[in-house]
């Protein structure tokens, strides 16, 4: 469905098709005033910078020069600067050129200015060009351009442009096309035409040719002219420059003409980085900083996940890089993400790259991440520590009892543990059971990644974990556990010798200029939405599903956006926002591919929204399932005696007194004025199990098992992803990029051929306090927006703000990052 913008793009294409464009005497034609083009404007790269067709900036991705000239044959010598600037900040493109003119003792200069605005499919553009003879100015030879370009996908482009003088009734129209057979720049055939004033059709002036990438960075271009004048070229790319000739020949191929351009900027494909690679670069990926999924968008240097993984892709594919050099000191990020980067940086090494992991000290899941390296180096001082895992939780029945605390837990099934904490004095026999398999998966899981990348034998490993497990840089040393040991500032040092030869560390402005390589692919890109839905599932707070669900809508209308991914982070929570959020997929998944995408906790009403998905990918340490709902509150059962407080209330109506809640004074902690009565537990327990047979039946439904099959992998159990693909609740372990890649893949694109990212919710600009903080260098930890920073508050919050309801939902001590992290008791503050 066309959107208002495109109608109005539309009409501007049928006026420029329209109008008469003015000219005056000296006019120079189209041919003429590009002839240091080798092709076409739209058949090769960006053209002149809008020069020539001033859409074409719309293509523009990095700030670019050019210097052209004309050979001493030529009957008028030309030179010319060209320089375009993209799209920044949203300012819109601009093009610069400066063309001078002379013949015998005249010199004409002409000082034009472009700019565009559109997509990759369809861009709009005009430029202002005026004239100075010799060292006048000369109004006459002003000339106004409009030009537009249709690039519906990437084999074919269209542009339409015109160009008008003040003064004398002359004008001139021209049409370019260009087609790329194999879908790239390797081969694009390209015809124009262009007419001047009120000329017939058949005297318009055309050309035809084509441009042959035989090497990369290497074109040879051809190309006839109606006038039977022949051009042969070629040009060279060697990364930041270029260099380009071409030669003018008449109809009996005799000599007539050579013009020449230099060209500096953006970084290109070329001969030596695919041909001579020896590579002596590393670049240096950031990771000390907190960890979040997304950042505002100015003012905040934190780390968001997607941005290292893409990071590490461009690394990959780029020849001019080594390997990575990472310090891995003070990380502060969830295991789930760790797991990402580490898989990323695998892939990174089996495609021939080398990696090197710094860590002044380590626990488990630091030392787990720098295990995939090449060269793990230790500060000198530094203590690394391996005593395996442990997850537990303190329990308050107790201490609630002696306070006056009543507790009431509506407890369905015997692994949905959510409210165990406050009602008891110990685990149960049942969270015992699922607690400790979820520490066992995740020990051997990540014993087996340890003993791959160190290569370790079984009998080490445990030897390692359970007779030593604290260990001194030299003993870690001595033992393998690491490759070298100095500080951060001997890293270079230490490849250097490594690699028998000198390397360089790129510093972030070097790497990031390194990758800035120009794609001169043609049409839009596919487009993948990644939406994240992070913090209890609630209305207004948490994931703010009311919020959540109109982004989900917009990506759902977007026509820019191909495919949709998900990624949850939540423990769940409250049942309606999971229903209005499971509506707005079940509309998406009619129109678009939806993936799932696991962090590392996607549980109770988390897990429910999966289920309306095209796939779901999990992580193999990401906590997910727990198939039930749960309720309970907490009351009064002498507290307000002890306290000295009472309450008095009227009321109006038999149930009105069932949720009146009392604030205690000093503590942060919602209690009801009394307990239910028998009718009204009634109540609520049938509407726990008429929410929890509807939870399994969607189980069963949308997963293909039947009832009782999926009863027996529900009742409330958790698992970690790896049991939970054997269990048949997930499709298939990976992270946000294997969920990304597999999205594409269902809506018929290749993500390896490049895509358009759109992040929903759409990024904040700044966050005040962070700017303020930014300006004396000085970041807060401030978590992504929506996720509170007080689980154990914002817990007994949520439970206040729907007591009495069936709840999705896991204990509190699921909610914290460092759960399975060395020896932290639980609810961590």
């Amino acid at each position: 469905m066309k959107t208002i913008k495109d109608i109005l793009l539309t009409g501007i294409l049928l006026v420029m098709v329209s109008i008469p464009i003015r000219s005056q005497p000296g006019f120079d034609d189209y041919h003429r005033r590009n002839e240091f083009l080798m092709a076409s404007p739209g058949a090769m790269k960006t053209g002149l910078y809008g020069y020539d067709n001033p859409a074409l900036l719309t293509y523009l991705k990095n700030p670019d020069l050019m210097f052209s000239w004309s050979g001493e044959q030529s009957d008028l010598s030309r030179r010319g600067l060209f320089f375009g600037i993209p799209s920044f900040g949203g300012i819109p493109p601009i093009g610069f050129s400066i063309i001078n003119h002379r013949s015998g003792f005249n010199r004409l200069s002409h000082l034009q200015i472009s700019t565009a605005f559109g997509t990759e499919t369809f861009g709009a553009g005009a430029s202002f060009n005026f004239a100075i003879l010799d060292t006048e100015y000369f109004d006459r030879n002003n000339t106004i351009s409009l030009g537009t370009l249709y690039r519906p996908n990437r084999y074919f482009s269209l542009s339409l442009s015109g160009t008008t003088t003040s003064g004398v009734e002359h004008y001139e129209g021209v049409i370019d096309l260009a087609v790329r057979p194999l879908g790239n720049d390797r081969l694009t055939v390209f015809s124009d035409y262009a007419l001047r004033n009120n000329n017939n059709f058949r005297d318009g002036n055309w050309s035809a040719g084509a441009v042959f990438e035989l090497l990369p960075g290497a074109h040879i271009t051809g190309r006839y002219f109606k006038n039977n004048t022949i051009t042969f070229g070629v040009g060279f790319s060697f990364g930041n420059m270029g260099i380009s000739t071409q030669g003018g020949f008449s109809n009996r191929l005799s000599y007539n003409y050579n013009t020449y351009s230099i060209r500096a900027g953006s970084y290109e494909r070329n001969l030596f980085d695919e041909l001579f690679r020896n590579p002596k670069n590393y670049a240096n990926i950031e990771l000390q900083k907190s960890m979040r999924y997304q950042k505002y968008q100015h003012f905040d240097d934190a780390n968001s996940l997607i941005e290292k993984l893409s990071l590490i892709d461009k690394l990959v594919k780029n020849p001019r890089i080594r390997g990575v050099v990472i310090n891995a000191s003070g990380m502060t990020i969830n295991h789930s993400m760790l797991w990402e980067l580490r898989e990323q940086l695998k892939k990174f090494r089996e495609n021939g790259k080398k990696v090197v992991i710094y860590f002044d000290n380590a626990g488990m899941n630091t030392y787990h991440f720098a295990s995939v390296a090449d060269l793990i180096i230790m500060h000198p001082l530094g203590a690394l520590n391996l005593p395996g895992y442990i997850a537990g939780n303190i329990y308050m029945g107790n201490t609630l009892d002696k306070l006056g605390v009543g507790v009431k837990e509506f407890r369905l099934h015997e692994y949905k543990s959510g409210f165990e904490s406050f009602a008891t004095d110990k685990m149960s026999d049942e969270d015992r059971k699922q607690r400790q398999q979820l520490v066992n998966n995740l020990y051997d899981f990540v014993k087996e990644d340890i003993m791959s990348g160190r290569g370790f034998t079984d009998e080490k490993y445990e030897k390692l974990v359970n007779e030593i497990f604290y260990f001194s840089a030299d003993k870690a040393l001595e033992l393998g556990l690491v490759d070298s040991l100095g500080r951060w500032d001997d890293i270079n040092n230490i490849i250097n010798i490594a690699e028998g030869e000198e390397k360089t560390i790129l510093d972030n402005t070097q790497r990031d200029r390194i990758l800035q390589r120009t794609d001169h692919s043609w049409g839009r890109k596919p487009g993948i939405a990644v939406i994240y839905a992070v913090g209890y599932f609630d209305m207004e707070t948490g994931l703010k599903a009311r919020a959540l669900a109109k982004d989900i809508g917009q990506a759902r209308e977007n026509n820019n956006v191909d495919a949709i991914v998900l990624r949850i982070e939540s423990p769940g929570g409250s049942l309606m926002a999971m229903d209005i959020l499971a509506e707005e997929l079940r509309k998406t998944r009619s129109k678009k591919p939806v993936i799932i995408s696991h962090g590392s906790v996607a549980a109770s009403a988390g897990y429910w929204l999966s289920l309306y998905s095209d796939k779901i990918v999990s992580a193999p340490n990401t906590i997910t399932g727990s198939i039930g709902v749960v309720s309970g509150w907490l009351y009064d059962d002498g507290i307000k005696e002890k306290l000295g407080l009472s309450t008095d209330y009227v009321k109006r109506g038999e149930f009105a007194d069932m949720g009146y809640s009392m604030p205690i004074p000093l503590l942060n902690m919602p209690l009801l004025d009394r307990t239910f009565t028998q009718e009204e537990e009634e109540i609520i327990e049938t509407m726990l199990t008429n929410s929890y047979e509807k939870f399994v039946h969607e189980f069963a439904r949308t997963r293909g098992k039947e009832y009782d099959e999926a009863e027996k992998n529900s009742r409330g159990r958790v698992w970690s992803g790896k049991d939970a693909l054997e269990a048949g609740l997930v499709d298939t372990l990976g992270g946000l990029k294997t969920a990304m890649t597999i999205a594409m893949r269902k809506a018929g694109f290749d993500i390896e051929e490049g895509y358009n990212l759109i992040e929903y919710p759409v990024p904040q600009w700044f966050n005040l306090s962070g700017l303020v903080n930014f300006l004396v260098s000085r970041m807060p930890d401030i978590e992504r927006l929506g996720v509170e920073s007080d689980p154990a508050g914002q817990y007994l919050q949520f439970l206040k703000k729907h007591i009495g309801e069936p709840l999705p939902l896991l204990p509190l001590e699921y909610l914290d990052n460092s759960y399975f992290d060395l020896q932290q008791p639980f609810p961590r503050r």
